[in-house]
């Protein structure tokens, strides 16, 4: 049986990747992930929580950038690599994901429980 680590992993391994402009974060925002996805990322206070709320930032945005890239979820992982999530900057992979990969994300965020980043 695959377990939602493994669906993660390759999930992630199919998803193309691109540079960032340096220090952006356009489309960072407040998420919601699965609880497999949010049991990998540091636990943070309710206070770190709704300070990141106040400016409708993700938690774990930092001052340059986000603080857990190589963790970081599926869906933000989407971002930029498909024509339904651009980049708002205009980067992009050379090759933009495959739409059976974009549409066997979105059904694992839809059938799995999320909660909110």
């Amino acid at each position: 049986m695959d377990t939602n680590r493994n669906i993660i992993a390759r999930l992630r391994e199919r998803i193309p990747t691109f540079e960032c402009v340096e220090g952006c974060h356009d489309c960072c925002g407040p998420v919601t992930t699965s609880s497999e996805e949010m049991s990998r990322l540091p636990v943070k206070t309710d206070a770190e929580h709704e300070a990141a709320w106040e400016h409708l930032n993700c938690v774990h945005l930092g001052p340059n950038g986000c603080t857990v890239y190589d963790e970081r979820p599926l869906i933000c992982r989407l971002f930029g690599t498909t024509p339904r999530m651009p980049c708002p900057n205009g980067r992009r992979p050379e090759v933009m994901i495959d739409t059976k990969t974009e549409n066997q994300i979105h059904h694992y965020i839809a059938n799995t429980r999320q909660v909110l980043v």
